[in-house]
């Protein structure tokens, strides 16, 4: 997959199939019209591309509202490689490029820079300034372009019950199974690893302090997880803690990551840690004391589900 910034960069004398959306999460939902679209391209010799944004429109044209994304760019881009697609075109969202007419679009985008053959869109897709366009205009102007428009129908989108509304109301209840199921792999979270204040290690839980950078991706529920991390092409597994460390008087939020069976300098690293199992609330106990005692109990919880749950 070639992925190109900026729809101005991209030019190809082939002919191509399109989709476009956010697809933000490329859950099932998302790869149901993925598959049909790479598909469908390689049985009729067509270049398949994705038409994505970022920052998320939203982000641009709702600047108080607070939004929060499953995926980071990388993290989309990274998913999206897997499909198997040709391009993955990831255009500057703007408040000029808002005022895009459904024409323009159509005439300037899809068939003028994309060489466009076939647009495959998900049910009720609306484009274009004010969200004018629709399903009725592309078919009318696919006439007049000559393109053939697929929209993906309802029933097909209903049989998946999948969306990213939904899979963010999972996480943020510490529903970590549903979320999982509807995205198809582990939510992640990508960071660097920072400076703590230590105190995991006097207390013989050494952790790694994630340092998520995008203030727009999704922080999960507080509480402890069952993680798993690929560190020097080895799987490693652990326990997370989301949360303000209120046993230790902490004033605001952090992720720290405690890795079984592991000892190694990790500050500066760069690391993704996929989320396997919500084990339990944060809660603030009434000493030390009490707190490594259910950090032994978190370990041997851990330790047994990903011995009973991994392959």
């Amino acid at each position: 997959m070639k992925i190109v910034e900026n729809i101005a960069n991209f030019s190809t004398d082939e002919k191509t199939f399109v989709t476009i959306g956010t697809f933000d999460g490329v859950h099932f939902g998302h790869q149901k019209i993925l598959e049909k679209l790479v598909s469908e391209a390689k049985k009729a010799g067509k270049k398949s591309v994705l038409l994505t944004f970022f920052p998320h429109p939203r982000m641009v044209l709702q600047k108080d509202a607070k939004i929060e994304l499953i995926n980071t760019i990388d993290e989309r881009a990274n998913l999206l490689e897997k499909t198997g697609l040709d391009y993955l075109i990831i255009h500057p969202f703007s408040k000029a490029f808002s005022r895009t007419t459904a024409l323009e679009f159509v005439r300037d985008t899809l068939v003028n820079t994309f060489n466009i053959s076939k647009l495959i869109i998900g049910y009720d897709h609306h484009f274009g300034k004010n969200r004018e366009g629709n399903i009725d205009q592309l078919t009318e102007y696919s006439h007049l372009y000559d393109f053939t428009v697929e929209e993906i129908p309802a029933q097909d989108i209903d049989d998946v019950s999948v969306s990213s509304t939904k899979v963010r109301r999972a996480l943020a209840a510490g529903n970590l199974k549903t979320a999982n199921d509807y995205l198809g792999y582990n939510f992640m979270l990508n960071g660097v690893v920072v400076n703590g204040k230590k105190l995991g290690g006097q207390i013989g839980y050494p952790t790694a302090n994630i340092d998520v950078k995008e203030a727009y991706k999704l922080i999960p529920k507080t509480g402890v997880y069952v993680v798993k991390s690929y560190i020097e092409n080895k799987t490693v597994f652990g326990m997370m803690n989301i949360g303000n460390r209120p046993t230790v008087n902490g004033n605001h939020q952090t992720i720290e990551v405690h890795f079984f069976d592991f000892n190694q300098d990790l500050y500066g690293e760069n690391l993704t840690i996929e989320l396997i199992y919500f084990l339990r609330d944060e809660h603030k106990f009434d000493s030390i004391d009490s707190l490594v005692v259910q950090l032994k109990a978190d370990e041997q919880t851990a330790r047994d589900y990903i011995l009973e749950n991994i392959k």
